[in-house]
């Protein structure tokens, strides 16, 4: 008798035991074990769009659960965000982290959150911005275009898309630190700017240097006079940068579209899909669909977006509260 309860007492032990050692790889050898959620906070169609359902798409094949898309549009990307910082700690929900917007937001309005309150998992894609005019302009080059600028103050109308993007930004800083004063227009987006450009009512656009202003160049209906990156870009290689023709700072309008997690998510879930995005960008089928020019040549980690996003705060910062106290 005294036999079988000791039995019994050992194998009691080892049932409360066991989920315990199983589960202590801290939640890595479990994790997922139902649907994820990855928001998004614009509406379909755009590249964010592309970049989130793309990645999307791979994080399913490579975790074995489904991820569902959620376009979540609305207050400059708040509401998204929003709804992330404010979800469990458990690598459920993901966001579609689309920057400079997402850390500069809540430096121009009070949005809930702060530029860090989120954990950098990557980097999806990135996609520099571009100076364009129409082939009809009388400027061919950026410096004609420059030189105008700054001999007739605020004369030249340059679109871009939204007055607190990072294209908008730039423009106040090539006004302050280098004295050239251009009149800012916002739109909604590109889909505004385009016609605007094509029918003359602005001299000039800044914007992301996405498909549909890429086609444009393949129209033969713009001409791209300047590019935000340090370096040329592979598929524009005759656009000089902004940083070569002297304005040496204005190299942060470079869009870069990663992913995220609520602050506070676990090191390990971290781990895992920081690993499944780095093979995604490995995957020659991935790299087509978010089209290679967008792919960056060398990936991206949590570490070196969270720097780039710091780094983007520290130089937008100044602005962001002048525009914030405006």
């Amino acid at each position: 008798m005294r036999t079988k309860k000791i039995a019994m007492t050992v194998a009691l032990l080892a049932a409360l035991v066991l989920p315990v050692a199983c589960g202590s790889g801290g939640g890595k050898s479990d994790y997922p074990a139902d649907e994820i959620r990855l928001i998004v906070p614009y509406t379909p169609g755009g590249p964010t769009d592309l970049a989130a359902r793309t990645m999307g798409d791979h994080l399913q094949r490579s975790l074995g659960q489904p991820v569902v898309v959620e376009n979540m549009p609305g207050a400059a990307g708040s509401v998204a965000m929003n709804e992330l910082v404010s979800s469990k700690l458990d690598g459920y929900t993901l966001k579609l982290i689309a920057a400079p917007a997402t850390v500069i937001t809540p430096l121009i309005q009070d949005v809930g959150y702060g530029p860090g309150d989120f954990e950098a998992v990557g980097v999806i894609s990135e996609m520099p911005s571009v100076l364009s005019v129409g082939t009809g302009s009388k400027f061919t080059t950026a410096e004609q275009f420059f030189a105008e600028a700054k001999a007739r103050p605020k004369q030249l109308k340059v679109g871009v898309p939204g007055a607190t993007t990072s294209q908008a930004i730039e423009l106040r800083r090539l006004a302050g630190e280098y004295g050239v004063q251009v009149t800012v227009v916002p739109f909604n987006g590109n889909m505004e700017m385009i016609p605007a450009l094509l029918g003359g009512n602005i001299d000039a656009l800044f914007s992301n240097l996405s498909e549909d202003i890429r086609a444009q160049f393949d129209a033969n209906a713009f001409r791209p006079l300047a590019i935000s990156p340090r370096d040329r870009v592979d598929y524009l290689p005759q656009v000089p940068t902004l940083h070569e023709l002297g304005y040496q700072s204005l190299t942060y309008s470079t869009s870069l579209f990663g992913l995220g997690a609520p602050k506070g998510t676990p090191p390990e879930i971290i781990d895992e899909l920081e690993q499944a995005l780095r093979a995604g960008l490995q995957d020659p089928r991935v790299r087509e669909q978010l089209d290679e020019a967008y792919v960056p040549d060398r990936f991206i980690d949590r570490n070196a977006f969270r720097a780039r996003l710091d780094e983007i705060v520290r130089v937008y910062g100044p602005v962001a509260k002048q525009i914030g106290g405006n």
